[in-house]
């Protein structure tokens, strides 16, 4: 079982060396590479999660949340960032002196896929796509060890406010989805695949491809009936923190998504049938073959936990997938 948590924990407590100077925008490199990112800041403030009216049952009911700043990425991590952590030969032949440190060799990369993991998508900048939930962590902790900032997946909560950027409608941009071509790709105009990230109009906060084009990992579990336990109350910083291998939330539905699945309250769940047709015994802890719709936005906390609690966050084992 799993118990949704409503203090601030780990991941928003404590204090760490590379604190930014001041919570603006900015553009994080990768020294040694020509690699970067842009993290635009999200000012704390509270909001209405789930639906006050329509929307599945699982979205209700409409409960107070009140979160702390934190920044997140302006787009969805591309092939270009996500590759290097994919193949130690990849970063060697991006780092400009040829060599990367021991303390990056030591962090553990995914089993090479046995599959096109594109899927014939595209690659340069392009979202990547089809890693696991603890996939996404471990690229994450290649980053800590790149950069020294802790980066980590959104909370659900986080992902949605960001989302909803002060809205209280279905869309950040109305109740209709006569607008949605104009923000995302979606099933009824992304010819059944991804695209460069960035082409559609961003939401209010800047955040590009928030709705469709991939669905970006939380670090929730997924409960159906969560939201049943903040009635009534205000929230400070809820997660569901994650203790099975299924089901984890995916927000903001993808290219192959009806417009419904983009809302902003709108929730998705990882599914073992994700990895049906993996032939290894047990299934990798890295892909799912048959979720080419699944990808990730960097999150960062304003207030960063110490090192050791970055470490706990990071190195949890998997669990196997039989």
């Amino acid at each position: 079982m799993f118990k949704k948590i409503f203090i601030p924990i780990l991941l928003f407590t404590g204090v760490h060396a590379m604190a930014q100077k001041s919570f603006e925008p900015y553009e994080q490199s990768i020294e040694g590479t020509n690699l970067t990112f842009k993290m635009l800041a999200i000012p704390g403030g509270s909001f209405k999660m789930g639906s006050t009216s329509g929307g599945k049952e699982d979205e209700k009911p409409a409960h107070e949340v009140k979160l702390d700043p934190f920044w997140m990425g302006q787009y969805e991590v591309t092939w270009d960032l996500f590759e290097p952590f994919l193949y130690k030969d990849y970063e060697i032949a991006k780092s400009k002196d040829g060599q990367i440190s021991k303390e990056i060799d030591a962090v553990t990369r995914p089993t090479k896929p046995y599959l096109d993991m594109t899927f014939g998508f595209g690659k340069e900048g392009h979202p990547a796509l089809a890693m696991t939930h603890y996939n996404a962590i471990q690229f994450c902790k290649w980053l800590y060890v790149r950069t020294g900032v802790f980066y980590r997946l959104p909370t659900e909560a986080e992902w949605e406010y960001a989302a909803r950027a002060g809205s209280k409608t279905a869309y950040f941009f109305g109740d209709q989805a006569t607008q949605l071509a104009d923000y995302a790709w979606f099933k009824e105009n992304a010819e059944e695949k991804t695209h460069v990230v960035g082409q559609k109009k961003p939401n209010p906060w800047g955040l590009y491809d928030i709705y469709g084009n991939v669905a970006e990992w939380t670090y929730d579990q997924y409960k159906a009936d969560s939201y049943s336990e903040g009635a009534g109350k205000a929230l400070t910083n809820p997660v569901v923190v994650p203790t099975t291998l299924y089901p984890h939330v995916v927000r903001g539905g993808a290219f192959d998504s009806a417009a419904d699945d983009l809302r902003s309250a709108a929730r998705g769940a990882s599914d073992p049938v994700w990895k049906q047709l993996d032939p290894q015994v047990p299934k990798s802890n890295w892909w799912f073959p048959e979720a080419p719709f699944v990808g990730l936005r960097l999150v960062r906390p304003a207030n960063p936990p110490s090192h050791e609690e970055i470490m706990a966050y990071y190195d949890k084992k998997p669990i196997k997938d039989f």
